[in-house]
C-alpha cells in the first residue's frame, strides 16, 4: 500500500524572511506606500512618489531612492535616465505607519521631470488660479533628450534617429507625468 503524503497549501505569505522594520510599514491594498522626498539640507519637499516593499528594500540597501512606477508597474530608480539621483540620508515612518519621509541629497539639484528643483511649483493665488512660482532650471528636452540619444545609431537615416529619440523622450516624459 502506497503511503499518502499530505500536501500543505500556504494561504498566507511567508513573512519569516521579512525584516521587522519592513513589517512596521502599512502598505495600501495595491501593496504601495506614499514616499515624500525632502531635501536634507533645506527641508524643501521635493516630490511625492510610491514605493512597494521591493523599492523600499532596495532603497535601504543602496541608499539611493527607488520608487515604484504605477504606470509601468515596475521599479523606478530615481535619476536613472536623467542623472538626477537622490542619495538617501534617512528614512522616517509616520505615526500611522502608512507614509514614508525620505531625507535626500538631490544630485544635480533637479527633482521634477519638468526640470525644476521640486514638483511643487504651482501655487494657488487669491484669484483661484494656479501660477508657476519656481523656474525651470533645465528644459526636459535637454535632460531627457541627451539621456536617450544614440539609441538608433545603426540606422541609415539621421531623421529616423532624431524621430526615434524624440519618441523615446516623449514616452519618458509621459511616464514621468503619470507618476
Amino acid at each position: 500500500m502506497a503511503a499518502r503524503h499530505a500536501t500543505t497549501v500556504q494561504t498566507t505569505p511567508d513573512t519569516s524572511d521579512v525584516p521587522a522594520w519592513l513589517e512596521a510599514v502599512t502598505f495600501n491594498a495595491d501593496g504601495l506606500v506614499p514616499a515624500i522626498a525632502q531635501d536634507a539640507a533645506s527641508g524643501q519637499v521635493l516630490m511625492v512618489a510610491w514605493m512597494n516593499a521591493a523599492a523600499l528594500s532596495e532603497t535601504v540597501a543602496t541608499r539611493q531612492a527607488v520608487y515604484f512606477s504605477r504606470s509601468r508597474r515596475t521599479l523606478w530608480r530615481k535619476g536613472e535616465s536623467s542623472g538626477h539621483r537622490q542619495r538617501v540620508q534617512s528614512i522616517r515612518l509616520d505615526c500611522d505607519g502608512d507614509v514614508l519621509l525620505l531625507s535626500v541629497e538631490q544630485i544635480g539639484g533637479i527633482a521634477c521631470h519638468t526640470g525644476r528643483a521640486h514638483c511643487f511649483f504651482r501655487e494657488l493665488d487669491d484669484s483661484g488660479n494656479w501660477r508657476e512660482v519656481a523656474p525651470v532650471l533645465r528644459s526636459p528636452e535637454a535632460i531627457y533628450g541627451s539621456a536617450v540619444g544614440g539609441r538608433n545609431s545603426g540606422s541609415d537615416s539621421a531623421d529616423t534617429d532624431v524621430s526615434a529619440d524624440v519618441a523615446v523622450a516623449g514616452n519618458k516624459l509621459r511616464n514621468s507625468i503619470d507618476e
